[in-house]
């Protein structure tokens, strides 16, 4: 490898994590799990569930980052759905989460319309979100988080890094636990 960020074969995390990022755990977690996925996709839908089942098996020793990849050009709603994540963001932390868990529960239903009910459902600022939708406040925020993901090997998703290195294997919990744990025992 050339160690030219901008080649698809890189395998590291190039843009590290920082406090802008959606995180669930602590910042001083062993063990930082990033995804990069598109609440359209299939995959990240199945996924996103174990996940979570991952996080609770892992707790404190764990740290979540989400960064939005979506894929426009097989996904038609993917960038409103990072969009409407990213205006329920805009309002705190946990309203980012709750709407992250509600567009992978609902990716039947992705359509502007939709984002604007669950907006409503999670008693986000209605005003406030409309406008922050309406304006694309968090296009630019999406686009380097995707240029982030492109220069650090990402080319579908989900794709994973465990501390900033890339994941390949299976993103059932079983095989993503045992990379993980394998990862926290050599912290340790």
């Amino acid at each position: 490898m050339s160690g030219d960020p901008t080649r698809s074969d890189v395998s590291q995390l190039v843009v590290p994590v920082t406090e802008d990022d959606h995180r669930q755990g602590p910042d001083d977690a062993a063990v930082t799990l990033v995804e990069y996925g598109d609440y359209q996709c299939s995959h990240c839908g199945q996924a996103s569930p174990l996940i979570k089942d991952v996080q609770e098996q892992f707790g404190d020793d764990l740290r979540f980052v989400f960064r939005n990849f979506p894929l426009t050009s097989i996904h038609k709603y993917a960038q409103h759905a990072a969009e409407a994540a990213e205006a329920a963001g805009a309002q705190g932390e946990e309203e980012f989460w709750s709407m992250h868990d509600l567009l992978y529960e609902n990716q039947d239903a992705l359509d502007d319309e939709s984002l604007i009910t669950y907006a409503e459902q999670l008693g986000l600022d209605p005003e406030r979100f409309r406008s922050d939708f309406a304006s694309h406040a968090f296009e630019d925020r999406i686009h380097e988080q995707f240029v982030g993901g492109a220069r650090s090997g990402v080319n579908g998703t989900p794709t994973f890094y465990i501390n900033g290195e890339r994941y390949d294997g299976s993103w059932s919990p079983s095989p993503l636990s045992t990379a993980i744990q394998r990862v926290l025992s050599s912290s340790r």
